[in-house]
């Protein structure tokens, strides 16, 4: 279920381009779960995690990839583990308890859901005519519902047993230098490469702004320039873009050209400037000279030497987070780095 986009032909959520630190050694006996006093060894967890297609995690990196997949074997395993526990409290099969706690309490999915998702997400399905796409469409939907109703179980089942997850996840070490939001001692970085006109960096605004505002003081949130080739306007913005930050605007300038996509000729920029307020002499002149070409091309450089081939790219003490992702993929990873750091 995790992968259901896969055969919906979805599109990507990030716009694309052309060294992980080691994580700690580990041996098939090691434990890297625990559910109240059972222990998920990491033979366990590989002897389903490897099972998996690669293709399921798209272009990551080997580490990430590995580390996705024994994630996703390890909550499944725990999910299992929970599960028979309680059927065997009530002397039920799992199977009868799947039936009676999650299958019974998703409700079905009308035409009227159908079509709406269907208007809402045309393009993620390559344009194809309603009546084409509309059982996987439904299958979909269903199988998203089952899904969330059975987190919600798993979440239930998880108050009242202890459940502890002990997989390292790679990291990266991203320098944490640019335009930046809240405390820098903050328990959590959040450090964002993007693109001032990939459509995939102003979807990921409001998810952004989502993250800040529910985590507050807990995040040191940093930008950084990743213009792609592919966007001749997105190179200049990021250089005007440090010419505002130059005058402590970058916040106000960096929103203005999210709020105004499409327009970044130079014209525009300058405009912008102006109408924030801005000593607009002293901006053009930054601008005509391409004072900060250098450190956007140092932003590039940084991006590269992580492994970033689109944007946005975010990097959460470290941990890859790649394209706009929902922010209940943010909320995962921050709420598991707060979680070891108690």
């Amino acid at each position: 279920m995790k992968f259901i986009w896969i055969s919906l032909v979805l599109c990507g959520v990030a716009c694309s381009s052309t060294s992980a630190q080691p994580s700690k050694a580990m041996t098939p006996s090691d434990v890297v779960a625990t559910v109240g006093s059972t222990s998920i060894t990491l033979a366990e967890v590989d002897e389903k995690a490897l099972q998996q297609s690669a293709t399921a995690f798209g272009s990551v990196r080997l580490a990430q990839a590995l580390y996705e997949a024994r994630r996703f074997a390890i909550d499944e395993i725990v999910a299992n583990t929970l599960m028979d526990r309680e059927a065997k409290t009530r002397g039920i099969e799992r199977s009868a308890l799947v039936e009676k706690e999650i299958a019974d309490k998703v409700a079905p999915v009308g035409d009227a859901e159908v079509a709406a998702w269907y208007q809402v997400n045309q393009n993620r399905v390559q344009g194809a005519p309603l009546d084409q796409v509309r059982a996987p469409i439904r299958a979909y939907l269903i199988q998203q519902r089952m899904e969330d109703a059975r987190q919600a179980y798993i979440d239930t089942l998880k108050a009242k047993t202890p459940v502890k997850i002990s997989l390292d996840p790679p990291r990266l070490t991203v320098s944490g230098t640019g335009p930046s939001k809240g405390d820098t001692k903050a328990p959590i970085q959040m450090i964002e490469f993007s693109d001032f006109q990939c459509p995939f960096c102003l979807r990921a605004q409001p998810t952004v702004e989502q993250v800040l505002k529910t985590y507050g003081d807990r995040i040191h949130f940093v930008y950084r320039h990743y213009p792609l080739p592919s966007h001749p306007g997105a190179k200049p913005a990021a250089e005007a873009s440090a010419c505002a930050n130059e005058q402590g605007k970058f916040w106000p300038y960096h929103d203005r050209l999210f709020e105004q996509p499409g327009k970044l000729s130079d014209a525009d920029l300058k405009k912008s400037a102006a109408d924030l307020g801005l000593d607009t002499a002293r901006f053009n002149s930054c601008v005509d000279s391409h004072k900060y070409k250098d450190q956007v091309e140092a932003d590039m450089k940084d991006g590269n030497d992580v492994g970033v081939d689109g944007t946005p790219a975010f990097f959460i003490n470290g941990r890859m987070l790649s394209g706009a992702q929902p922010f209940e993929a943010f909320k995962k990873i921050i709420d598991e780095e707060l979680s070891r750091q108690r």
